[in-house]
C-alpha cells in the first residue's frame, strides 16, 4: 500500500500532536517531519518557515470557532438574543481552547506577542460577525441608530475580558459568569433603540 500523499492538512495535523507534545517553545519542523516520516525539507516544500506553520496551525485552530460564531450570527431571530448568544458563544470557545488544548492555546499567545496577521484577521473576521448583528438590529428597528462597524469594535473592546488570552487565568474563576452577564447588559442596553 503506497504512502499517504503529504498534504498541508496531514502536516498541520501533526504539528498540533507536536506542539501538544513538546510546547511552543520547543517544537521543531524537524519533529513534525519525524512524525510524517518525511524529511524537513518536505514540510518545508509546504510551509516556508516555522513561523509560517505555527501561524497555519493557528489560523486553523481560530477558524473552527469561526464556523459556530457565524452560525450565530447569520440566523433568524432578535438582534439582541443573537448578539448575546454570540458573546457567549464566543466566551465558551476561548475558555474550551484555553482549558482543553493548553499548548495550542499556548502557540496562541505566542503568536498574540509576535502581533500576527493571523490574529489580526481573527479579530477582523469576529468583529465583521458582530457588525452583520448590530446592522440587522439596527435596521429593524431594536437598536437604535449606530454605525455598525464601530459599534461592533466598541463591543469587542467592552467583552475583551472574556475573549483576550491575556485573560484566560481569569476564565475559571468564580464571578465570572455574573461578571460576564453584567458586561453583556451594558452593551445590549447601549444599543436598544
Amino acid at each position: 500500500m503506497p504512502p499517504e500523499p503529504l498534504t498541508q492538512d496531514r502536516i498541520l495535523e501533526a504539528t498540533e500532536d507536536v506542539l501538544r507534545r513538546y510546547g511552543p517553545a520547543k517544537a521543531t519542523v524537524v519533529d513534525v517531519a519525524r512524525a510524517l516520516g518525511v524529511s524537513h525539507g518536505s514540510v518545508y516544500r509546504h510551509f516556508g518557515s516555522k513561523a509560517a506553520l505555527r501561524e497555519a496551525v493557528t489560523e486553523r485552530w481560530l477558524d473552527q470557532s469561526h464556523a459556530e460564531l457565524s452560525a450565530l450570527a447569520d440566523a433568524e431571530g432578535p438582534a439582541e438574543g443573537r448578539l448575546r448568544d454570540w458573546l457567549a458563544a464566543l466566551f465558551a470557545a476561548k475558555r474550551r481552547k484555553a482549558g482543553d488544548d493548553p499548548e495550542l492555546f499556548a502557540t496562541y499567545m505566542v503568536l498574540v506577542g509576535e502581533n500576527s496577521t493571523t490574529v489580526e484577521r481573527h479579530i477582523a473576521t469576529m468583529i465583521g460577525q458582530i457588525a452583520g448583528i448590530i446592522e440587522g438590529g439596527v435596521g429593524r428597528g431594536e437598536f437604535r441608530p449606530v454605525e455598525p462597524t464601530t459599534a461592533a469594535r466598541a463591543v469587542w473592546d467592552a467583552s475583551n475580558r472574556f475573549h483576550d488570552p491575556a485573560y484566560a487565568a481569569e476564565w475559571a474563576r468564580p464571578g465570572i459568569e455574573p461578571a460576564f452577564d453584567a458586561v453583556c447588559e451594558l452593551v445590549l442596553r447601549g444599543l436598544h433603540a
